[in-house]
């Protein structure tokens, strides 16, 4: 998950309710316990129709709920479930989804949750007005994408509230994934009349911010945490686990490290990137399955990177085996592809897509040597045999020590291998997401997580008109190709058309893979009950604290 339509406004602190214990995993004989949890910095919106991180979709995922949830299987893997919606039928075809919303369900300041509050947010997600990165997650429902491309009104999307408790959403072509789409978090119902009163202010403050999820945001104080309390009026707030959960915003791995080590964490995502080997020999960091791909992707609409036989050069200079074995050290496996391990190919088949669509490039020591001679010859037939025609070219990364040590090593492999400059440029999230989404640097350093579990979550974000679109890619005849994937009906020539997709883009050289993800992370030993998806999300909510012998 995974971003975000930058909102360049000031962040106000939300005022404070119900101040709480800040140490960890506090017992209170009244309100139960607290804990807290770093997932990231400062989050880019609070607002899940605009969210595109997964640290942003974790917190999103505690204070809103979809039609469908993600619950605990007993086996520490999440599941889906009914959640808003307590139950749905679908049509013989399989185009008409009926939601039962589930009577007696509130939000938090105590009004109801009805289907209309679906059907705004629905429409909201595809206007184009509204700006959202994540327009296209709806686009296999009927007249989405035609929305979207501004050529219908966001009134003619088949998301229909009935009557209050009935939702009703007609699909143009039948997909296997729809109720993962239920349950993500840009699908998620937000209030029409709190956003029509308070536009784009109504995340910043606690009496605005109305969420109708297990838990509700107390306090937000700017780049140093924001804290959540149990929400009264879930329909299931006598059976969540912590009182309370304070998600710390931090940025810097080491102190991550040492609040960990100080119990002033239970929780943490990020480590120092040097100390990641020994943590995992002494089983400190923990590693979970993660379906999700690390990439740079190419400015392609601007030289000097519009020419392919360039943007080939440099990825087949990446050493992806050295970032693997050196810097990232937890699991991590060389990317010879864009689509990870883990996503199903042809339903039925058992088969993984990757290991179906095979390598692109080699990724062994063998072949590297050989993959840097080819590149130094490509860039003499992109006509930069003298590399003083070639400018110096800017990398950009989001501000980690991870990030920062794979752009040194990109940056030192580029130069190297091929004898070119390439300045490197770490940047705060808002800073970073803001020039991808204007396209305005060279090299850009990302990744990808899906967002469900099929390729085409990997797929469609390249599409033209795709918020997500890092590259700024734009190929009629791709575009053409995902368009056909999403309507047909045939399935096996659906996955047949995917691995057509992923040929494209690579022959393209849009992007070049560097590694397939795992999730490592650090977990309090006294705490039990959290649950996870490899989509990258980790729950909280129904955790305990593990009582000492």
């Amino acid at each position: 998950m995974r971003r975000l339509l930058i909102i360049l406004l000031s962040f106000s602190i939300f005022s404070s309710f119900n101040a709480c214990n800040n140490s960890s995993l506090q017992t209170d004989e009244v309100d139960g316990f607290s804990i807290a949890v770093c997932l990231s910095s400062e989050p880019l919106t609070m607002d899940p129709t605009l969210n595109n991180t997964i640290d942003g979709a974790i917190m999103l995922n505690h204070a809103f709920e979809g039609l469908v949830k993600w619950v605990d299987d007993g086996k520490g893997n999440a599941s889906l479930a009914p959640g808003m919606a307590e139950s749905w039928d679908v049509s013989d075809d399989s185009l008409t989804y009926t939601f039962h919303i589930r009577k007696g369900a509130l939000w938090s300041d105590g009004e109801a949750v009805t289907a209309y509050d679906f059907e705004y947010a629905w429409r909201r997600l595809v206007d184009p007005e509204t700006g959202a990165e994540y327009s296209y997650i709806l686009d296999c429902v009927k007249n989405a994408a035609e929305i979207s491309k501004g050529q219908m009104s966001p009134s003619r999307l088949a998301a229909y509230a009935l009557d209050d408790y009935t939702f009703e959403v007609t699909l143009h072509t039948a997909v296997p994934y729809f109720i993962n789409i239920a349950a993500f978090p840009a699908t998620f119902p937000v209030r029409e009349d709190i956003i029509e009163k308070y536009g784009e202010q109504w995340i910043y403050k606690a009496s605005t911010y109305i969420s109708n999820g297990p838990y509700v945001v107390s306090e937000w104080v700017h780049n140093s945490y924001i804290r959540m309390k149990a929400n009264e009026n879930y329909y299931e707030v006598s059976n969540l686990g912590p009182n309370s959960i304070k998600f710390v915003l931090m940025r810097d791995n080491n102190a991550i490290l040492a609040a960990f080590d100080n119990e002033e964490l239970d929780f943490a995502r990020y480590f120092p990137v040097d100390k990641a080997k020994k943590l995992s020999e002494q089983e400190q960091v923990k590693v979970a399955n993660y379906i999700g791909t690390s990439y740079a992707s190419f400015q392609t609409s601007k030289e000097p990177f519009s020419d392919p036989l360039l943007r080939e050069a440099f990825s087949l200079v990446i050493d992806r085996n050295y970032i693997v074995s050196k810097i990232t050290g937890t699991g991590e496996i060389a990317a010879a592809g864009l689509i990870p391990y883990g996503i199903y190919d042809a339903p039925g088949l058992g088969s993984d897509f990757r290991k179906e669509g095979g390598a692109y490039y080699g990724v062994s020591y063998d072949d590297y040597e050989l993959s840097c001679e080819r590149a130094k010859e490509l860039l003499a037939e992109a006509g930069y045999s003298d590399l003083e025609d070639l400018p110096t070219l800017e990398c950009i990364y989001n501000f980690g020590d991870r990030n920062r040590e794979i752009a040194e090593s990109l940056k030192d492999m580029w130069e190297t291998k091929l004898g070119v400059k390439v300045d490197l440029t770490g940047l705060d999230r808002d800073e970073f997401f803001n020039k991808k989404k204007e396209g305005d640097y060279s090299i850009l350093i990302n990744g990808w997580v899906a967002d469900y579990n099929d390729p085409i979550s990997f797929l469609d974000m390249w599409v033209s008109n795709s918020g997500n679109n890092d590259a700024k890619y734009s190929n009629t005849l791709y575009d053409e190709l995902i368009n056909k994937i999403k309507t047909t009906k045939d399935k096996e020539e659906r996955f047949q058309l995917m691995h057509d997709a992923e040929d494209m883009l690579l022959a393209d050289k849009v992007l070049a893979p560097i590694y397939f993800y795992t999730q490592p992370y650090m977990i309090s030993n006294n705490l039990s009950g959290v649950y996870y998806t490899p989509l990258g999300y980790f729950f909280f909510d129904y955790c305990k604290k593990v009582e000492e012998n």
